[in-house]
């Protein structure tokens, strides 16, 4: 199970990486990645492309770089982007492809022939807890309660999120499952956003939503949805929003973003590029990214990142054949 007090652990590989700064992070490396490029294999708006305009804005409040470009190509939860960025981006040594969690999932799901693990990955960067939203004039006052209509008949609770087989999907089906239904019963309907899912929401069109606290929560300061839930570990500051455990169900979960470069590129343009993330990690404009997204610093970088990918495959694939997905 994903969550934060694992991330946090594992975060101590990272000054592995960081000891490659003093000889690899040198002047040819780093006038290379003085112009980025940034590939988002989603539509604008969603997690992914927050992440990469965050990036820009904090790279370039930092000086760290000169300029940056973000290249958008959505569809199927990064299945669709993901070939282009393996296929025609290789060797490109100041390109960043960001995705996670969800790419995972899709690739599973959509039984993609190109594999995430094709890619470099350089450095695993924010987590985000998941939220359960349902309308406002919804008879649902609980989670306890929506689970309970779930229990006694799955078809009449619809759970809005985004790509199948994505975060918001695996925290459905860990619900179901932990709550003592049958994952595979679940009524979920995908959208490409945030926005869409929101739009259905506030129509009534779907019992309940699912999606990072991110995309929800100014909708629920607002009083347009009221949360149920979130997949933290605990109560959250500010947030006064149950969890999922506390609710009696054992769940919680963490978004995770990170950055992968394409591959055939060089140990020296590798080695520049974890120094680049590692360097905003630390900057103050990066932090206060982080501090108005309200996403968790999980940074892991170089070959420590790539055991966890790896370890994450295996994990995420087991919970989607739950799902029936796998």
């Amino acid at each position: 199970m994903i969550n934060r007090r694992s991330f946090l652990q594992s975060t101590v590989s990272a000054g592995a990486a960081a000891a490659l700064l003093p000889t690899a992070f040198g002047r040819d490396a780093q006038a290379a990645i003085d112009s980025l490029q940034l590939f988002v294999p989603a539509n604008p708006g969603g997690g992914w492309d927050q992440t990469a305009r965050s990036m820009e804005q904090a790279l370039k409040q930092a000086n760290l770089i000169k300029g940056a470009q973000v290249t958008n190509v959505g569809g199927a939860g990064g299945a669709v982007g993901l070939p282009q960025f393996v296929n025609q981006w290789k060797g490109r040594g100041n390109a960043l492809m960001v995705a996670g969690m969800v790419m995972v999932g899709a690739l599973i799901t959509n039984k993609s022939p190109v594999k995430v693990t094709q890619t470099v990955p350089i450095a695993r960067l924010t987590g985000e807890f998941e939220v359960i939203v349902v309308p406002p004039n919804s008879p649902f006052k609980t989670l306890p309660d929506l689970v309970a209509a779930f229990k006694a008949d799955p078809t009449k609770v619809s759970w809005a999120g985004g790509s199948a087989g994505g975060t918001d999907h695996i925290l459905a089906g860990m619900i179901a499952k932990a709550a003592g239904g049958d994952a595979k019963k679940v009524a979920y309907v995908a959208y490409s956003g945030g926005g869409p899912a929101q739009a259905a929401l506030l129509g009534s069109q779907v019992t309940c939503g699912v999606s990072g606290w991110g995309e929800f929560s100014e909708q629920i300061k607002a009083g347009k949805l009221r949360a149920l839930a979130i997949s933290a570990d605990k109560r959250q500051p500010g947030i006064d929003v149950p969890t999922i455990k506390e609710q009696g169900i054992d769940v919680e979960l963490y978004n995770w973003r990170g950055v992968f470069a394409p591959p055939g590129i060089k140990d020296a343009e590798k080695a520049a590029l974890i120094g680049l993330m590692t360097q905003m990690k630390d900057s103050a404009p990066w932090k206060d990214q982080l501090k108005t997204r309200e996403w968790t610093d999980i940074f892991l970088a170089g070959d420590a990142y790539g055991k966890y990918l790896d370890d994450e495959i295996a994990r995420i694939e087991a919970i989607l054949k739950d799902l029936g997905l796998a």
